[in-house]
């Protein structure tokens, strides 16, 4: 009897099945550990921006020789560009100005005394016509009638000149205004005057009232308002370019700095490009420096030896001119016009007349320790000479005059020969070539000054763009070692 083999218990799987397909026993897998669950997604990290992140490039760079290099290149670029430009800007700057000196205010400041000078010389013009009479001269007439041409011209001048709206242009007007007033009155005074009728002194007074009251100190003020605008300008163009020299000292202390650096890291005594920026750098820097201090000694002695002689020259001039009218007026008033000074009573012209004479010595002798030279001097001089003179035949006109001599002091006044009128001729002529003299050196002066900058905006900037191409170039060698 046949038993079968003992074996273990089959697996527990489905129970076969006669006539069905045996599925196939899969066992069981192990529980899988539950995956943690995914965190909610917070906000964007923040968006850095481009200047962080070329902050992060340039300090990446600085870290490796090529880099420094390319940063030290630009940085030398950047100073010598600067310098260039700043050079360009001061240099034009201080041109323009020192040309506003030479073609603009000092011409018009000249012509406002002119407007002064003419409008004092037509009064004593009219005066010393008056006095004639019926006998007026056609060279006193015609010297008159010029003057107040010349101070028409004159203010037209000023006007074309002046600022829309300005101090100066009210003045103008003003003047423009009391012009025609002033010749309506000289006229009918001389009306008057050649028909014998008294009223005529009356109104020729009053034309000088105008003249002395109203125009001649709006003509004045114009005066000082047109030195004011010279001392503006030569105070634009005399200052030192500082922040252009701070550049340029800045520029080559950089550019020894980096071929010290160079040499140090390399042994090699010169780099060509850095050379030639530095040789660039430093005649810019030494143009500037040289240039503006010719310029600036030009300029100052144009205003030492020739603004401030004409000053004192037109103001010694006018002090003539109405010292003449004033001797005039005190014939033709003939004790009419007093004023009390302290307890004493004088003529009103007289005594204006003595403050003139004292006001033109004292401009005269001011004037002679200005001038520097021979050709200055001798005008001056020879005023001196003509005033004492005056002096001494306007003492005797006068004492003619209070003693009740009228005719006497009228012929020693604007008599043919041996009158006061020749010696205030004398006077004006010598002031006149003591002008010319210095407005000439005025002009030489200031045009040396404003051409010792010639060409240097220009030329800094064309050397600044080359230094700066050299000293890349220079950086740029040293690059193309790394390559």
């Amino acid at each position: 009897m046949t038993h079968p083999p003992k074996s273990s218990a089959p697996p527990p799987g489905p129970t076969a099945v006669p006539g069905l397909p045996v599925t196939p026993f899969v066992p069981p897998r192990p529980a899988q550990p539950a995956r943690p669950s995914t965190p909610a997604a917070g906000p964007p990290a923040p968006r850095r921006t481009a200047f962080a992140e070329g902050v992060d490039r340039l300090r990446a760079a600085a870290t490796t020789e090529p880099g420094r290099l390319r940063i030290i290149g630009a940085v030398l670029a950047l100073l010598v560009v600067a310098f260039g430009a700043v050079t360009a800007w001061q240099a034009t700057e201080r041109a323009a100005a020192a040309d506003d000196v030479l073609h603009r205010s000092q011409p018009l400041s000249s012509g406002a005394a002119d407007i002064y000078r003419s409008l004092a010389d037509a009064n004593t013009a009219a005066s010393s016509g008056f006095l004639a009479g019926g006998q007026e001269t056609a060279a006193t007439r015609d010297r008159y009638e010029k003057d107040i041409g010349t101070a028409a011209s004159g203010l037209v001048t000023a006007a074309a000149n002046a600022e829309p709206g300005s101090p100066s242009e009210a003045t103008i007007a003003k003047l423009n205004r009391l012009l025609p007033e002033y010749k309506g009155l000289i006229e009918r005074a001389r009306t008057y005057n050649r028909q014998g009728f008294p009223v005529g002194g009356a109104y020729l007074r009053y034309a000088n009232e105008k003249m002395q009251n109203e125009m001649l100190p709006a003509a004045e003020d114009l005066y000082t308002k047109e030195n004011q605008r010279l001392d503006a300008d030569y105070a634009d163009a005399t200052p030192y370019p500082w922040t252009a020299i701070v550049l340029g000292v800045l520029a080559l202390a950089a550019l020894g700095w980096a071929q010290h650096r160079n040499f140090r890291r390399t042994n090699r005594v010169l780099n060509h490009g850095l050379v030639a920026a530095s040789g660039a750098t430093a005649a810019v820097l030494l143009w500037l420096v040289v240039g503006h201090a010719v310029a600036r000694s030009g300029l100052d002695g144009s205003y030492a030896h020739g603004v401030r002689s004409l000053h004192v020259l037109h103001d010694a001039r006018i002090a003539s001119l109405k010292a003449r009218g004033n001797e005039n007026l005190s014939l033709v008033a003939r004790g009419a016009e007093t004023v009390k000074v302290g307890d004493r009573t004088y003529d009103a012209y007289y005594y204006d007349f003595d403050r003139d004479m004292s006001a033109l010595g004292k401009g005269l002798a001011d004037a002679g320790k200005l001038a520097d030279d021979r050709a200055g001097a001798a005008p001056v001089k020879a005023a001196e000479a003509n005033m004492a003179v005056w002096k001494q035949r306007h003492t005797s006109a006068r004492t003619e005059d209070e003693d009740g001599n009228y005719q006497e002091a009228l012929d020693k006044v604007i008599g043919a020969k041996d009158a006061t009128g020749e010696c205030f001729d004398g006077v004006d002529a010598s002031l006149a070539r003591a002008i010319d003299h210095e407005q000439a050196e005025f002009q030489q002066a200031a045009g040396d000054g404003r051409d010792a900058m010639t060409g240097l905006p220009v030329g800094a900037a064309v050397l600044a763009v080359l230094a700066a191409a050299a000293a890349l170039a220079g950086i740029g060698r040293r690059l193309s070692e790394y390559r």
